[in-house]
């Protein structure tokens, strides 16, 4: 095995469409990082094979800090070790985690505060009938877990001739890569080791929507940055991943090509 880089950061979003935390380290399961979009809110007029509320309709959702209530207990599965003990090593417990989100004023709600379903509700142009839908597993919208490297979004900041923050992309896991950028898109078909234990199947390049032309502070929009990425990438940044091997990630650990 070959390594090619480190993983620079690791993010977890437990609202879909909501910002995102760093983390420096994360259980990494078959359905995807521990914590990882356990939350969503659907909508009546959304398309019935994408039924989500998400910040393409409403931009205010990416200003929301969502947070777990446990901190602790949103670390990990309550009963990693014991899983891990069992031979050949189990898939561990997943729980339901509570969650509360910080408004941009500083106002704390529950997840399930109608308060807050309001608030998403608001200037949306028409009414929405809005639904709150929690799950043990990940809400993704195609695979449990993407990655992309620092190498791919500094091309991009060199390509636009100005700054493009990573977070535009909402990628599980960043990499700091030997190299060039883009280099991900030559993973396709691939198998990666992550750490000592994590291995990932490199299914497909990650398609882009207009998630990326949002600002994550300010939810101001860029089309710009999308127009680019399908105009000279082919629509695509990063790639989606299926995970072979649970495990636990950590920052700073090395990242292998294992065929």
């Amino acid at each position: 095995m070959k390594v090619i880089g480190a993983v620079e950061s690791l993010w977890r979003y437990p609202v879909k469409s909501m910002a995102g935390e760093t983390l420096d380290r994360a259980w990494l399961g078959f359905a995807g990082i521990y914590g990882d979009r356990v939350a969503a809110f659907s909508s009546d007029q959304a398309s019935p094979g994408f039924p989500w509320l998400t910040a393409r309709e409403q931009r205010r959702m990416l200003l929301l800090r969502p947070r777990f209530r446990d901190p602790v207990a949103a670390s990990q599965p309550p009963n990693l070790a014991e899983a891990l003990a069992e031979a050949p090593g189990l898939s561990p417990l997943y729980e339901d985690l509570v969650i509360d989100v910080e408004l941009p004023d500083g106002e704390v709600l529950a997840i399930d505060d109608p308060a807050l379903q309001q608030c998403l509700g608001e200037h949306l142009g028409r009414e929405h009938r809005i639904r709150l839908l929690r799950s043990e597993r990940a809400f993704t919208d195609c695979r449990p877990l993407s990655l992309l490297s620092t190498a791919t979004v500094a091309t991009l900041s060199t390509e636009l001739g100005r700054p493009v923050d990573k977070r535009r992309f909402r990628a599980n896991v960043c990499l700091e890569l030997e190299g060039t950028g883009l280099a991900e898109d030559a993973w396709i078909g691939r198998r990666l080791r992550i750490g000592n234990k994590v291995e990932v199947s490199i299914l497909e390049k990650d398609p882009r929507c207009a998630m990326i032309t949002l600002d994550p502070d300010s939810a101001e929009r860029d089309p710009s940055i999308l127009n680019h990425v399908l105009k000279h990438h082919a629509g695509t940044t990063g790639v989606y991943a299926a995970v072979l091997v649970e495990g636990m990630l950590e920052t700073g650990a090395p990242v292998m090509l294992v065929d």
